[in-house]
């Protein structure tokens, strides 16, 4: 199957209301224009070196999204172009955030970045830890960031029970913060389900999946 045929494929069977991100991590230009030329707009990339450069060379009206790890030291290498960062486990974070999106004279859309694995390898802030933020008085002073969802990482598994437990914390967890809604809050993204789990991560409430491998195929990893 080629890029085209697995993205029509991908999409024939995806509710309305799923954003389908594409995840091109380690992928060449190429196949990114591909995917490009086969109606994809929003790309995931998990290095921000890789992401920039990629923004260099491709169309202008691509949604860029980062959802690997943040290096705070990074963020200023993305803040002219990202969309929207899914990764933001801490609140120092979104202070650099902020900070580099406020020389640029932008909004930067961010994910709070919720712990739901039992992995210890996963990054993540706690529920609590999210609604801290949220209601400190330094976080409603961040006017050049907006919060609008949620992204998590479930266990990587075959157990599917563990795994539909994980994607409901993340949905109830979702619900609980949405409550907040203040100039720089508005939650309106569940972003959880990758290639192998997505239509379970649908059912239990995603809105936004990530997607790699069942588009461009398995990742080549260079030593």
């Amino acid at each position: 199957m080629s890029i085209k045929e697995n993205l029509k494929n991908i999409k024939s069977k995806l509710p309305e209301h799923v954003t389908l991100v594409a995840v091109s991590k380690t992928k060449p230009v190429k196949d990114l224009m591909e995917a490009y030329n086969a109606g994809q707009r929003i790309f995931g990339e998990n290095k921000i070196q890789e992401m920039a450069e990629k923004y260099e060379e491709m169309p202008k009206d691509i949604e860029w999204h980062m959802i690997g790890h943040v290096q705070r030291n990074k963020v200023k290498y993305m803040a002219g172009f990202v969309s929207l960062i899914h990764g933001v486990d801490n609140f120092k974070l979104l202070k650099e955030i902020n900070k580099q999106a406020k020389k640029r004279e932008r909004v930067i859309n961010c994910l709070f970045q919720i712990k739901i694995a039992s992995e210890d390898s996963k990054f993540g802030m706690s529920a609590n830890d999210a609604s801290e933020i949220i209601k400190s008085q330094e976080f409603s002073e961040l006017e050049n960031i907006k919060v609008t969802g949620v992204m998590g990482m479930a266990t990587f598994t075959d157990d599917e029970h563990q795994i539909k437990k994980e994607f409901n914390h993340l949905k109830s967890t979702f619900e609980t913060l949405k409550q907040f809604d203040t100039n720089n809050c508005k939650l309106q993204i569940i972003s959880m389900g990758m290639s192998g789990d997505y239509p379970l991560a649908i059912d239990c409430g995603s809105n936004m999946i990530r997607v790699g491998s069942s588009i461009f195929g398995h990742r080549i990893y260079q030593n």
